[in-house]
C-alpha cells in the first residue's frame, strides 16, 4: 500500500500524446474527476478525493517559489537602474516599462495554442529584462543629446530614430533565435512568450517612451524660429 502525507493513495498516471502538454490534459480533466469526487461524498465516501500532482504539482511549487522571490528581484532591479541612469524619475520610467510586452507575450500564447504555465512565466520575466535594457539604451541616448545642448524635443527625437536600427535588430535576433525552440513541447510556450512579447514591445518601446519621456519631464516643442516671408 503507497501512502502519500500518510493518508493510502493510489497512483493514476499515463502517457499522451506528442504535441500535448501534462497541464493541458489535467485541465481538462479535472471538471470530470471533481464531479466523480463529488458523487463519492454524496455516497457518504468522505474519505477518499482526488488531487493532481506529477508535472503539474511540480509547475504549481515552482511558481510559488519565483513569486516568493518577485520582491527582491523587483528590488535589485531598480538598484541596477539607479546605478546606470542616477536618477530616481529615469529610472521608474525605465522600470516601468517593463510589462509592455505582456500583451504581446499573451497574444503570442493564444495564437500558438501554448498553455501559460512555469515555463511560459520564465518567459515572461526574461522579456522584462530585455525590454527595459532596450529602455536603457534609449533613454541614456536621451540623456547623452541633451547634455551635448542639444533642445529636449529635438533629442528625443532624434534618439529614438538614432536607436533605432540598434533595438530593431536586437529585437529580430532574439526573435529568430527562439524560432528552433517554439517547436518544442516543453521550452515552446517560453519562445513564443518572449517571441510575441518582444515584437509588441520594441514598437511600443520607440513609440511609446519617448512619449512618456516627454510627458513625465514636461517637455514641450518648441516654435519654429525661422522667420516667414511673404
Amino acid at each position: 500500500m503507497w501512502r502519500e502525507n500518510r493518508d493510502f493513495a493510489i497512483t493514476v498516471q499515463c502517457d499522451i500524446i506528442e504535441g500535448l502538454q501534462g497541464a493541458t490534459v489535467s485541465a481538462e480533466l479535472l471538471p470530470a474527476l471533481k464531479a466523480l469526487e463529488k458523487q463519492w461524498l454524496a455516497n457518504g465516501l468522505s474519505g477518499y478525493r482526488i488531487d493532481v500532482a506529477g508535472a503539474v504539482e511540480q509547475s504549481s511549487k515552482g511558481s510559488e517559489s519565483i513569486a516568493a522571490g518577485v520582491p527582491v528581484m523587483l528590488f535589485l532591479t531598480f538598484t541596477m537602474l539607479m546605478l546606470q541612469l542616477r536618477s530616481f524619475s529615469r529610472s521608474l520610467l525605465v522600470f516601468i516599462t517593463g510589462p509592455l510586452g505582456i500583451a504581446g507575450a499573451a497574444a503570442g500564447l493564444l495564437i500558438f495554442g501554448k498553455p501559460f504555465g512555469f515555463v511560459a512565466l520564465l518567459g515572461v520575466i526574461a522579456l522584462m529584462g530585455m525590454i527595459q535594457r532596450n529602455s536603457v539604451i534609449l533613454i541614456d541616448q536621451i540623456e547623452q543629446e541633451r547634455a551635448r545642448g542639444v533642445p529636449a524635443w529635438e533629442a528625443i527625437v532624434d534618439s529614438a530614430v538614432r536607436r533605432l536600427r540598434p533595438i530593431v535588430l536586437t529585437a529580430a535576433a532574439a526573435v529568430l533565435a527562439m524560432i528552433p525552440l517554439s517547436r518544442s513541447v516543453f521550452w515552446g510556450p517560453m519562445a513564443v512568450c518572449i517571441m510575441g512579447g518582444l515584437i509588441v514591445a520594441t514598437v511600443l518601446t520607440l513609440l511609446a517612451l519617448p512619449a512618456m519621456y516627454a510627458a513625465a519631464f514636461k517637455v514641450r516643442r518648441e516654435p519654429s524660429s525661422q522667420p516667414v516671408t511673404g
